[in-house]
């Protein structure tokens, strides 16, 4: 008997959600059975977080019903729907940066013995789970520090701990790499056995082909098609996410000069996490950079941008050796970053819109020191027109989609009319459509005669928007592949080196 032949252990009928005068999911239906994978799919905005919230008990729906286990089924609560065995890992990271990871991965039910917290059996379990996806840290260790792929990670190890009958992972392999995407779908597959079913929520694709038993598409908070089978062609997917035929997935790729604008000379970082990285940038060349989890990429990208100190080595603008010892000094050379988690390091997420574009731009916006909310209004505005945000000025940064909140981080920093434009995790979390207009705004930067790095856990993203490709392993430099003739099989047999 197959999963197809089961009742469902989740049903949903004509869930409605309305928000003041916005309706923003109309009448959706859904199935999930015991031991498949149901991939929902769409754009940001097509309602597949309100949905999960919905049966997570992290939100209620206006109208409809859930039946869970054939039973009515209406969590007030995410805690009444973790006790009923339903469990969510967020796309955004809910870990507490001051509590070790055992602690964070039972937080909130933590283990007891004899009235008292029993640590070494939290960490022993925490351990087992960290393990099984390969991610080989104490759990004693605070969680402040680790990377984004690490503690992603960990929130996948803290669900796998919930012995829960159905799991939601929104965005799970976002910031992970081929090897620990691998890990995670053998855990997947293990609880499709154990009869655990699985709402799976990703814009990668190509990797909903390999896990998915069913694909769910929602757009504008509806329910546009239903596949029954994961093995659709990606191009069917896109299409039906985004209403309308696709002609390309990425942009063509301009020509660089031939003179350098960045040279990296034989960096090193003082904890290690890097050594004796050389490469030359071209002005107008789109350099990408790839490898697995704990290669070094971000680490590589913040020392060049002067957010991490170098123990080695010089980063050289246009033949001028640059001192960093801030980001600072970056900037006022013209060398900015776009970060790997736009919210907690690109953006103030409960300041405006403008505010944020601002930030970045003081000595242009203001005068002689002071400034005026009509002229950030003004600066901002024009920013947010050319960017294409879809949000106002005086709009909080942090009730955005992620798409557009990575356009505001782009756009305050593409204000500067900077040389070097170093993008770490560019599409991280966003849907096709954004992500359509982030290549776009690669290109034409590189049209400009910027030079443009690109660090990606996407291969085929990576592969797509690259002139050439720099791959890391374990802190090291493995090679550097042409983009022309770099496949997924050339750059991973580097990165695995």
């Amino acid at each position: 008997m197959t999963a197809a032949d089961l009742a469902p252990i989740l049903s949903l009928r004509q869930i409605r959600k309305v928000y003041g005068p916005l309706e923003v999911l109309h009448g959706i239906d859904l199935d999930v059975r015991a031991g498949e994978v149901v991939a929902l799919l769409g754009e940001n905005g097509a309602g597949k977080s309100t949905l999960s919230r919905i049966i997570s008990g992290a939100d209620q729906p206006s109208s409809g019903q859930m039946t869970w286990l054939g039973a009515a089924y209406a969590p007030a609560t995410p805690r009444a729907a973790m006790d009923a065995g339903v469990g969510m890992i967020h796309q955004e990271l809910q870990l507490l940066p001051q509590l070790s990871i055992a602690e964070n991965v039972f937080v909130g039910r933590y283990l007891t013995s004899g009235g008292r917290i029993d640590r070494r059996a939290m960490e022993e379990r925490a351990y087992t789970g960290l393990q099984r996806l390969g991610l080989d840290v104490s759990p004693s260790r605070l969680v402040e520090g680790l990377s984004t792929a690490k503690q992603q990670l960990i929130e996948i190890a803290k669900a796998l701990t919930l012995n829960a009958r159905l799991l939601i992972l929104d965005e799970p392999t976002a910031a992970l790499g081929g090897e620990e995407t691998q890990l995670l779908f053998r855990q997947i597959e293990r609880l499709k056995a154990d009869g655990v079913g699985i709402i799976y929520i990703s814009h990668r694709l190509e990797e909903i082909r390999q896990i998915a038993d069913r694909i769910v598409v929602m757009r504008d908070g509806d329910k546009v098609q239903e596949f029954d089978h994961g093995d659709v062609p990606v191009r069917s997917i896109v299409e039906a996410m985004v209403g309308r035929s696709l002609d390309r997935m990425f942009p063509a790729v301009p020509t660089p000069a031939d003179d350098v604008m960045l040279e990296v000379r034989g960096l090193s970082a003082p904890s290690g996490s890097f050594r004796d990285i050389s490469f030359a940038v071209k002005r107008g060349e789109v350099f990408g950079i790839a490898g697995l989890v704990g290669a070094g990429r971000t680490e590589l990208v913040r020392a060049i941008t002067g957010a991490d100190p170098i123990s080695a080595g010089d980063v050289v603008l246009d033949g001028k050796v640059l001192a960093l010892r801030s980001p600072r000094d970056a900037i006022r050379n013209g060398v900015v970053l776009v970060p790997e988690d736009r919210k907690l390091q690109g953006l103030v997420v409960d300041h405006s819109i403008a505010e944020n574009i601002g930030y970045a731009n003081f000595d242009t916006v203001s005068r002689s020191g002071w400034l005026t909310s009509k002229r950030l209004s003004r600066f901002a505005d024009a920013s947010i027109r050319k960017f294409g945000v879809k949000g106002r000025g005086e709009q909080n940064a942090g009730e955005l989609s992620g798409g557009n909140q990575q356009k505001v981080v782009l756009a305050k920093w593409l204000a500067r009319n900077p040389k070097v434009v170093v993008l770490d995790e560019p599409t991280r979390g966003i849907d096709v459509g954004a992500r359509s207009s982030i290549y776009d705004t690669i290109m034409d930067l590189a049209r400009q005669g910027i030079a443009v790095i690109v660090v990606s856990s996407d291969l085929e993203e990576v592969l797509g928007v690259s002139n050439r490709i720099m791959v890391m392993a374990q802190g090291k430099q493995a090679g550097i592949l042409d983009g022309a003739d770099a496949n997924d099989v050339s750059v991973m047999e580097l990165a695995t080196l």
